[in-house]
């Protein structure tokens, strides 16, 4: 059972350590001379040396030239005569540290190029999830590059050995979690460590861990393939609790991920009867779980402060795959070690049952599930293209300007002139501000929101609307300054119909047959751009795709996984 988040205040410092000083012996003296300052050491991420460029150390968001001299051949074997070897990853330790220096070889194997990373063990950087990690639940961690995700996997199983007194197994591919060296390091506690030889054998000795040792907990890093994902899902079977990292930066990545989707139970097309599709208010192409997940929970990682917990992830992608909106609980730690819950998980009332009306959005494919984060404030260019899909009443209005008041809009990424322009065309009171603290509401392009700058993760925290576009064409602009015209209580007039909405529920009707019935089938004539895209949802579900014909006739084919399947576009 889950422990209850404890209202008592813990200590709120972290204990860092990093044996800084080993790497930097590793490293010529001419490079690393102004490293050895203290306020040079603090936050260091990792230094960079490539044959013929100034080496480089690199801390969040700056780089900093170590020397103007250039890295020489000699340089790059200073450091490789002081490491451990470099295994199939190209990656090598130094023995008992957690440091990574990773090479870049030439076409001959030479190494020209050596990326030294910063290993730090932090103590403490589990607290705000510590209660899921105690209560023998699997879980799988997801988060971008650097966000801390190794550093909170180690620090899970000190935590499970030495705190939990349980039986805990490290899968060490690249020595990462435990260190180089034949002695793992002390921040895993009593953890023990197995090491992988090569990549490609890092899910045999996942099943080697369970049949020989016994272990109560199984830590894995970086699942990646479809063995590995495999492999975890025989462990998990077992009875072992599996604690482990993913690529992915969110639960609906790992859904649109036809490798590791097994992870969260798998996603199948299913074709409904006449009468069960009535019953259910949705089309006879749907998509469902395929079986239950491997991981009870997913915790995307924002910080070691602040992660988005999926604490049910069976019923959370079955919400999702229904079109239900599903938050996950968001916590933060605050002063003094205290755990915030900072958003409330939201579940669809009626969704449980088997007589569950949808009341809150239509059924969407995989294709559709697109940022729904910060409390439902996240809206995809997408969903500007859902109001004539959907029976009056389903969709939650757009913050429409109150009647008589102008809505104030923070334009990030979007040429002002365009936007502008935007405004008179569509006749919407809306009225572009400069300032974020001006602002009911930003619009921003799908490319800046994946990359979180300040502004935008800004926005977030002060919960301000978020509506994201593609591409700042005009239409674009335009489709989503409509969402913003009302009449006074929220309603919506006026939005225009995307004809890409009928290519999509075309061809992923197109789609389910195929899966069901094995036959290929030809799709309507189209230009080369509904072709690609159309290519690119084939893809998406592990089918193959052809085209043929000329144009104006020219069209694509859907074809069943088997040989002799077509590539041509």
């Amino acid at each position: 059972m889950s422990q209850p988040i404890s209202p008592t205040p813990l200590p709120d410092e972290q204990i860092v350590t990093d044996d800084l000083d080993l790497l930097l012996d590793a490293l010529p003296p001419r490079i690393v001379e102004s490293l050895r300052a203290e306020e040079r050491r603090a936050d260091l991420l990792e230094v960079v040396m490539d044959l013929g460029r100034l080496p480089e150390a690199r801390y969040p968001g700056r780089e900093v030239i170590l020397s103007r001299e250039e890295v020489t051949e000699d340089d790059l074997q200073f450091v490789t005569d002081r490491i451990g070897d470099f295994g199939g990853d190209n990656r090598a330790g130094i023995e008992r540290t957690l440091h990574r220096i990773s090479c870049i070889r030439n076409r001959r194997g030479k190494v020209v190029g050596l990326t030294c990373r910063v290993g730090r063990a932090v103590y403490g950087t589990i607290r705000v999830i510590e209660d899921l990690v105690i209560s023998g639940k699997s879980i799988l961690l997801l988060g971008k590059p650097g966000v801390g995700k190794t550093t909170m996997l180690r620090e899970v199983a000190r935590v499970l050995a030495d705190d939990a007194n349980k039986r805990v197994i490290i899968v060490d591919t690249s020595n990462e979690i435990g260190g180089d060296g034949d002695v793992p390091h002390p921040a895993i506690g009593g953890s023990r460590r197995m090491q992988v030889a090569t990549p490609l054998a890092q899910h045999a000795v996942m099943i080697e861990a369970v049949e020989n040792h016994m272990p109560e907990v199984i830590v894995i890093d970086e699942i990646g393939t479809e063995l590995e994902a495999q492999a975890a899902r025989t462990i998990a079977e077992r009875g072992v609790q599996l604690v482990g990292t993913a690529h992915g930066t969110s639960l609906e990545n790992l859904m649109l991920n036809p490798t590791l989707a097994d992870l969260i139970g798998g996603i199948q097309s299913v074709t409904l009867g006449d009468e069960e599709a009535r019953r259910r208010g949705t089309q006879k192409s749907i998509l469902e779980r395929k079986a239950p997940p491997t991981f009870d929970v997913v915790i995307e990682i924002e910080s070691w402060q602040r992660v988005a917990i999926h604490k049910n992830v069976a019923e959370t992608v079955d919400a999702m795959l229904r079109g239900y909106e599903a938050r996950p609980e968001t916590r933060q730690l605050g002063g003094g070690g205290r755990i915030q819950i900072v958003d409330e998980p939201v579940r669809d009332e009626g969704r449980m049952g088997a007589g569950a009306q949808q009341v809150a959005r239509p059924s969407l494919p995989a294709w559709e599930i697109g940022h729904r984060r910060n409390g439902g404030h996240v809206r995809d260019h997408r969903d500007s293209y859902l109001f004539e899909q959907a029976p009056a009443g389903t969709l939650p209005a757009p913050p429409a300007a109150p009647a008589g008041r102008v809505l104030h809009l923070f334009p990030f990424g979007i040429p002002r002139s365009r936007l502008e322009n935007a405004i008179r065309s569509t006749g919407v009171p809306v009225q572009v501000v400069d300032e974020l603290s001006q602002a009911d509401a930003v619009l921003t392009m799908r490319s800046y929101y994946r990359s979180k700058p300040a502004a935008l993760r800004e926005a977030e925290e002060r919960n301000i609307p978020m509506y994201v576009v593609k591409s700042n064409s005009t239409f674009q602009l335009e489709q989503v300054l409509l969402q913003f015209r009302g009449d006074g209580n929220g309603s919506v007039r006026g939005a225009r119909r995307d004809p890409m909405v009928d290519v999509f529920r075309e061809t992923e009707d197109a789609i389910a047959k195929v899966i069901e019935e094995g036959r290929p089938i030809e799709l309507p004539p189209a230009n080369s751009y509904v072709r690609r895209v159309q290519h690119q949802l084939a893809t998406r579900y592990n089918l193959d795709s052809s085209s043929s014909g000329k144009e104006p006739l020219r069209r694509v084919k859907i074809l069943p996984l088997g040989p002799g399947a077509g590539l041509g576009r």
